[in-house]
């Protein structure tokens, strides 16, 4: 325990001490003017006093009186903790559990309902988040992003619910075609999951990072990057992929795509079967997301709690002991 301020304290202890000192001084005086006749004479007085009930009584009222002085000192005492603030010291060590989550959506056609249905999971999914950071990037010839990693939530839900809207495109040109078609190809997976691996910041911290890749891996033209050097990439950074498939099966696309999540840590899925979207996004959110550790903390709170109670107790006693000594 420490004080905020000593100085009421040791105003205290002083009145107190002058309080004692003044008290003293009286008894002393009183008993020297009783002893110099002062008062009136009465007959066999000392016999009086010799009694055994008279003896009883007078050391009960002393004793009495000495607890009402001794208590009233310390109930003092303790109200000059209390106002001199006595404070307690707690070492906190912050903690950041997060996880941090890049939706990577193939925006090519043949992927538009399984996007749909990632989109719509994580709409459902952002009211429990709570640390989670979460980012979109869009890929077809090209990758875009579509917003960073972030805990704003309701920035978050606002721009998925955009893209949701966009892939019920008419005559309007949909937001997902965006720089999406700037090149030649379709569906280039190397080079948007390396521009999906390329979003996570913090490198130099330890942190769970996670792709959900929805991809049929049907690729039309050349790419910058294959399949595989994209995901070297990912596990080189520390990211782990996890591929939704909706045609996924032992043909060799499939597999590669199966190799490829494999190599980053993470697993492909198949979604024409009797799993869902959000089976499997529920297992990447089950994943044990890291507690980072931030630098230790002193932090110094009031605690006057145990002292009001010794106060109070003090006082009730010192009105019991009053009440039986007749004061």
């Amino acid at each position: 325990m420490a004080l905020t301020s000593i100085w009421p304290l040791i105003a205290v202890a002083a009145a107190v001490v002058v309080a004692v000192g003044a008290g003293l001084a009286w008894g002393l005086l009183r008993g020297r003017s009783a002893r110099g006749g002062e008062g009136r004479l009465v007959a066999r007085a000392e016999r009086l006093r010799e009694l055994p009930a008279v003896r009883r009584a007078t050391r009960r009222r002393a004793v009495g009186l000495a607890a009402i002085a001794a208590l009233a000192g310390v109930s003092a005492l303790a109200s000059g903790v209390i106002v001199s603030r006595p404070m307690a010291a707690q070492t906190i060590v912050p903690e950041n559990t997060s996880r941090d989550i890049m939706l990577c959506l193939d925006v090519s056609g043949s992927m538009t309902e399984v996007d749909k249905e990632v989109l719509d999971v994580f709409l459902e999914l952002v009211d429990g988040f709570e640390g989670e950071r979460i980012g979109l990037t869009i890929f077809n010839a090209s990758p875009v992003q579509v917003f960073p990693l972030t805990d704003d939530y309701a920035f978050v839900r606002e721009h998925l619910q955009s893209m949701r809207e966009s892939f019920e495109y008419g005559d309007v040109t949909p937001e997902h075609w965006l720089g999406t078609l700037d090149g030649p190809g379709a569906s280039l997976i190397g080079d948007g999951l390396a521009a999906c691996a390329m979003r996570f910041d913090h490198a130099d911290e330890e942190r769970s990072r996670s792709i959900i890749l929805a991809t049929d891996n049907e690729v039309a033209g050349a790419s910058v990057l294959t399949l595989e050097e994209a995901a070297a990439y990912s596990a080189s950074v520390g990211v782990r992929v996890f591929s939704l498939n909706p045609i996924q099966g032992e043909d060799e696309l499939s597999q590669q795509l199966v190799a490829a999540a494999q190599a980053t840590g993470g697993e492909a899925y198949g979604l024409r079967g009797t799993t869902t979207v959000s089976e499997i996004v529920d297992q990447v959110q089950q994943q044990e997301a890291t507690a980072l550790r931030g630098e230790i903390e002193v932090v110094w709170t009031d605690e006057p709690t145990l002292w009001i109670v010794v106060t109070l107790i003090l006082v009730l006693v010192l009105i019991l002991v009053a009440w039986r000594v007749r004061l």
